[in-house]
Parts: C-alpha cells; sequence; structure tokens
C-alpha cells in the first residue's frame, strides 16, 4: 500500500482549551503515521531501531485549512515521495468526513546512527523506499526564516520532554511554543507552519531561546551547543479562522 489511511475520534487529551486539537498532538499524528507506514511498506523497527538506526524528522511544514476540533471524526493519510540522498519526503493529509482537507504537511526524515549521532546513508542498510505521486503533495519544506530582535529565554530539557531517540521530541517544541506565545495569538487558526531541527537537544541541554511574537505570526529559536531549532508559525485572518475550510 502506497498511501497509509487511518480513522481517527479526536480525543480529550488531543486538544486545548478551546477544544482544537494541539500542535503538538497534530504533529504526534504525523509521526506516527510515519512510523505506521514505514512499517507496513518492509522497513520497519527489525531494519532500523533495533540495528541502532534512528528516524529523525529535519524539516516540516503544515499548511491548515482549520484544526479538528474534540470528538470529531477524520481520516488521516500518509505517503512517501522520491529518497533524496539523505533524505525521505514524507507527505500527509488529514480530511474530515465529506473528503475535504483540514491539514496538509510535508516533512524531511533522515535515518541516524544512535551511536555516533551522525545522518547515514539508507542504501548502506538497505534501506529503500519507493515514492508515490497522489496530486496533493503539498511541496518540500522550505527553511524558517530567522528571528532579529527578539526576546531571550532560557530553557533546560526535562525527562518528559525526551523521546525513543533520546532527545527533546519534535512535538514537544510545539508545546515549549505555546507557553511562551502571547494568550491572544494561542486563540487565533494557524495557517501555516514551518520547522528546521539543526541538532538533536538531549537530556538536560540548555538552551537560550530567542523569539518574537508579531500581529499574524510568531517564531521561536533555540541555540545550545549548536543551533538547535527554528519554528515559525502564521495566523489565519479572523474571518477566516472561523469560516471552515480553505
Amino acid at each position: 500500500m502506497r498511501v497509509y489511511k487511518k480513522g481517527y475520534r479526536v480525543l480529550s487529551s488531543d486538544v486545548d482549551s478551546f477544544r482544537r486539537l494541539r500542535l503538538s498532538r497534530l504533529f504526534t499524528f504525523l509521526q506516527e503515521l510515519s512510523i505506521a507506514h514505514t512499517t507496513e511498506l518492509g522497513m520497519g523497527r527489525e531494519k532500523t531501531l533495533d540495528k541502532g538506526l534512528l528516524w529523525i524528522v529535519t524539516m516540516a511544514q503544515v499548511k491548515v485549512c482549520t484544526l479538528p476540533v474534540y470528538d470529531q471524526e477524520i481520516t488521516l493519510l500518509s505517503w512517501p515521495g522520491d529518497t533524496m540522498h539523505l533524505y525521505f519526503p514524507r507527505y500527509y493529509r488529514i480530511e474530515d468526513t465529506q473528503g475535504q482537507p483540514l491539514i496538509e504537511g510535508s516533512a524531511l526524515w533522515a535515518l541516524m546512527d544512535a551511536r555516533s549521532r551522525r545522518i547515514v546513508f539508507p542504501e548502506e542498510y538497505g534501506i529503500d523506499i519507493l515514492g508515490e505521486k497522489t496530486g496533493f503533495e503539498l511541496g518540500l519544506p522550505p527553511s524558517p526564516r530567522p528571528v532579529k530582535e527578539g526576546t531571550a529565554a532560557a530553557f533546560t530539557v526535562p525527562y518528559s520532554y525526551v523521546d525513543i531517540n533520546g532527545h527533546m521530541s519534535n512535538t514537544r517544541y510545539f508545546d515549549l511554543m505555546e507557553d511562551l506565545m502571547p494568550p491572544a495569538l494561542r486563540q487565533r487558526m494557524p495557517e501555516r507552519i514551518l520547522v528546521q531541527f539543526s541538532a538533536e537537544a538531549p537530556l538536560g541541554e540548555q538552551m537560550a531561546l530567542e523569539y518574537r511574537a508579531e500581529e499574524n505570526s510568531f517564531c521561536l529559536q533555540g541555540q545550545g551547543k549548536k543551533k538547535l531549532f527554528c519554528l515559525n508559525i502564521s495566523y489565519q485572518q479572523e474571518e477566516k479562522s472561523h469560516g471552515g475550510q480553505c
């Protein structure tokens, strides 16, 4: 199966106080879709995790028409693109029960050696995933814009933020972002999200954060021993944020 498809009903634990899907949960959905489909395609943990290879996401983008809400039935879809040397493109789509798009996304994944913590060439380990074209591909993620003249903050990676790969989960960066942003922006409907992970942040990593809030956007970046990440989010106009579909 070249396109992975799964039905889902949004749980109370998936949403925020506005009963809309949390961004950290959204990216958890995308991550779990990627893992499940990769396993279905014959490239699961027996060929990766059990042999000391870790799947990591390096860049991602999401386009939001409207966020799913509590108790809503949705369909989650994901499929791979053609492998690009070191990187595995993957595409996503979340639909309502009528097949209308709620969210579209794309990401670049790679394989990292668990010991050296370096990205490896997949062909050297027999990892081969054929791409699929559906016509719904969002396009590969561009680089987010860096923060300029932002507000400084500090953050230390706690145990609860560390994932199976032994570093801060890519999904928890969105919780960190929402904790820092002004309350008024939390109420707004996202339009586009861009994120780039330049290096991993292990347990206890001390980050120097810089963020900037504007009327329709929020940017956050983090520096540790190396440049760690950069995250941009833009918001829909108020009249569109309550209007449903794209």
